[in-house]
């Protein structure tokens, strides 16, 4: 477990039965060399004490915002700023429902809204909660903020029934936390660029032409490269998505004038680009500065082409540089992928079809082919976009 000594761990505890469990999994952290701060919510308090739990992880357990003892506030802030990773176990229903809506009403939800640093969740409830649609939700919500859900496993749970929603072994999720820290570090002092996102082409103050990305495969891609020492830029249409790491650096633009201005000045600085964003083809030639009224039935409005951005990046890239593109199609899939591959003058070009159910705009899944410059194919099955993101920089890991 060496991959957890001298990192700084919160341990969020959270009002059930499992609370039980994290003393267990406190004890765990210490034994691995990690630094381990807990936070409580009031209600865990009633299932295991705070004395336990200092006592474990030899520090001061936090629950409340004032510290009535010594008259010190208790900065979320400083908390959040401090640790390297993040941990909720057990993670009941109601805690998630806050997480996931933002309902800051004690010092740990306030420390998770705070939070640079990764957040891994483990759920932990009855079967019938676990599988209600507002739980679902939540969960989902969860993790289009890039947070890592720690899936419960079947088994006896504390009302009798037998079913999912236990919260998992703590000898099983400080694997899964050593194993996130024991990522190689392939990219160390490598900086890279990523476009992520759709970008909004105005009509009017109120109206604008888009498209259905999400940005979920880009963040996904540039949480990748950055877990693994990169450096990353990431260049970000309109999502509702945050970032974890803090090698990622965040630019949010709105145009694809505006990304295509980005994209030029970072691109000379970096070693590799990686162009996620679904950049809008076509822009009004006229904008109006105010609202169009609805004057007549009909209403024309003349578009003009966007730069291209991958093929601008191409044109200037030098020989050390590699530079890579999306292709998103409906038909023809494989020979249009290849001809943007040249004409682009890309090192690589990442394939997804709409046609495959599961891949593509809004999902959490994707199903990808990687096609070289020697125009072979490798072809993926569908997977998570967090899984999908490892294959993409594990490729290009292969190919540097």
């Amino acid at each position: 477990m060496l991959a957890l000594k001298n990192k700084n761990i919160i341990l969020g505890i959270t009002g059930g039965i499992a609370a039980y469990k994290s003393a267990f999994l406190t004890r765990l952290l210490v034994k691995a060399g990690a630094n381990v701060k807990v936070i409580m919510t009031p209600n865990a308090k009633q299932f295991i004490t705070p004395l336990t739990l200092a006592t474990l992880s030899k520090n001061v357990v936090y629950s409340e915002f004032f510290n009535a003892e010594n008259g010190n506030w208790n900065s979320h802030v400083d908390l959040g700023l401090w640790a390297d990773l993040m941990i909720i176990a057990p993670a009941t229903a109601s805690s998630i429902g806050k997480m996931a809506n933002g309902i800051a009403d004690n010092l740990l939800i306030t420390t998770y809204l705070s939070a640079k640093c990764p957040i891994f969740i483990a759920p932990a409830m009855d079967l019938d909660m676990y599988k209600h649609p507002s739980t679902t939700k939540n969960i989902d919500t969860l993790k289009s903020f890039q947070n890592i859900i720690i899936e419960p496993p079947s088994g006896e749970l504390a009302s009798g029934l037998d079913g999912k929603g236990r919260m998992e072994e703590p000898e099983n999720i400080i694997k899964v936390l050593n194993n996130y820290f024991s990522k190689k570090q392939d990219f160390k002092n490598k900086t890279i660029l990523i476009t992520a996102g759709p970008t909004y082409e105005k009509i009017d103050p109120v109206r604008f032409i888009g498209n259905y990305s999400s940005g979920k495969m880009g963040f996904a891609i540039a949480e990748e490269f950055a877990d693994r020492g990169a450096l990353v830029k990431l260049i970000s249409g309109p999502v509702n998505i945050n970032t974890t790491n803090k090698n990622i650096e965040i630019f949010n633009i709105e145009s694809a004038e505006e990304m295509h201005q980005k994209s030029i000045e970072i691109f000379p600085k970096t070693d590799i680009a990686i162009m996620v964003a679904a950049v809008s083809d076509f822009t009004p030639k006229i904008k109006s500065e105010t609202k169009i009224k609805r004057e007549k039935n009909n209403l024309n409005i003349e578009l003009q082409p966007t730069k291209d951005i991958a093929a601008e990046l191409g044109k200037i890239k030098k020989e050390n540089q590699i530079l890579v593109g999306f292709a998103l199609e409906t038909d023809n899939e494989k020979e249009n992928a290849s001809k943007k591959l040249s004409k682009k003058n890309l090192d690589l070009i990442i394939l997804n079809s709409l046609n495959d159910k599961g891949s593509g705009f809004k999902n959490d899944t994707n199903k990808i082919t990687i096609i070289d410059k020697n125009n072979k194919f490798v072809n993926f099955e569908l997977k998570s976009k967090s899984e999908v993101a490892t294959d993409i920089v594990d490729y290009i890991s292969k190919k540097i």
